[in-house]
């Protein structure tokens, strides 16, 4: 896999320069031509590595970096912009930025902070990883393990779970995927809050909507009492939901809609509800 840059700037020619040179680098560039762009990007995405300018229209460089160290903190940022200030210098390197460099750059320079930049995030990751190891011993988060494949494995889990993206686990009955979705949730930053898990193959299709978004009271026959559902439920933290394929393909199309806005409604209610709940799902 390769690794993916993020690369934010409201100038196009610089945003294709960087992409070119990331490209003959091995690289994956990814462009965004601002910081709401480059947000919404990494809500669907996962970087390894964000370069972004300071001086860009609406949200500047230094609030963009300050967002990214709030979503993902281990991903290194390096700053560029072509109006340097000793202020803003000191704010990015506050911020958790991992270099401030100014217009126009040398690209030997950029290559190596590159690397260097990588390389540390690697080497954090993998100290979290034998300080985990030896706490659990032979085991990550509940996961036993210690074969060259699941090392592979804890660490692809460490790299998700600094992202927001909604995650697919596949795999055959039995061979853990709730418990690869229960070490995302640990490993991550809403590990203090709820853990929700569902199996969607063992609740009937008349009742799986509401159970995932609640009812109002009188939606349906028996529904006595408002009731929340399952993403209320795990409001702040993560819904696993597991043998997703069994849904019915209008409640797929449902969630997907939850997944793109952030928002749902119970069954039989009007009142529009903002969620934030990562969605791991397995099959």
């Amino acid at each position: 896999m390769k690794t993916r840059i993020l690369v934010v700037d409201d100038e196009r020619s610089m945003r294709e320069m960087l992409s070119i040179l990331l490209e003959r680098e091995g690289y994956e560039p990814v462009e965004a031509k601002n910081a709401d762009e480059a947000l919404q990007l990494f809500e669907t995405s996962i970087f390894d590595l964000v370069i972004s300018d300071i001086q860009m229209p609406g949200i500047n460089g230094i609030e963009l970096l300050a967002r990214i160290k709030k979503l993902a903190p281990e991903v290194p940022v390096l700053m560029i912009t072509a109006f340097a200030t000793a202020e803003q210098a000191v704010d990015a390197i506050k911020l958790g930025a991992f270099h401030y460099f100014t217009k126009p750059f040398n690209n030997d320079e950029i290559r190596a902070l590159i690397r260097n930049a990588l390389e540390k995030r690697d080497l954090k990751q993998e100290n979290t990883l034998l300080k985990q190891s030896a706490q659990a011993k032979d085991g990550f988060c509940g996961i036993i393990g210690k074969s060259a494949r699941m090392r592979e494995l804890f660490g692809m889990i460490q790299k998700v779970a600094g992202s927001l993206s909604s995650v697919l686990i596949l795999g055959e009955s039995g061979t853990g995927k709730e418990l690869a979705a229960r070490a995302i949730h640990v490993s991550s930053a809403r590990k203090a809050k709820p853990f929700v898990a569902v199996n969607c193959g063992a609740i009937p299709e008349t009742l799986i909507e509401s159970e995932l978004f609640g009812h109002k009271k009188g939606a349906f026959t028996g529904a006595v009492v408002d009731r929340p559902g399952l993403f209320e439920q795990a409001e702040g933290g993560t819904l696993f939901l597991d043998e997703i394929g069994e849904l019915p393909l209008l409640l797929q199309t449902k969630l997907l809609r939850v997944l793109q806005e952030r928002e749902f409604r119970r069954v039989g209610d009007a009142v529009i509800r903002k969620t934030d709940v990562r969605v791991l799902t397995a099959s």
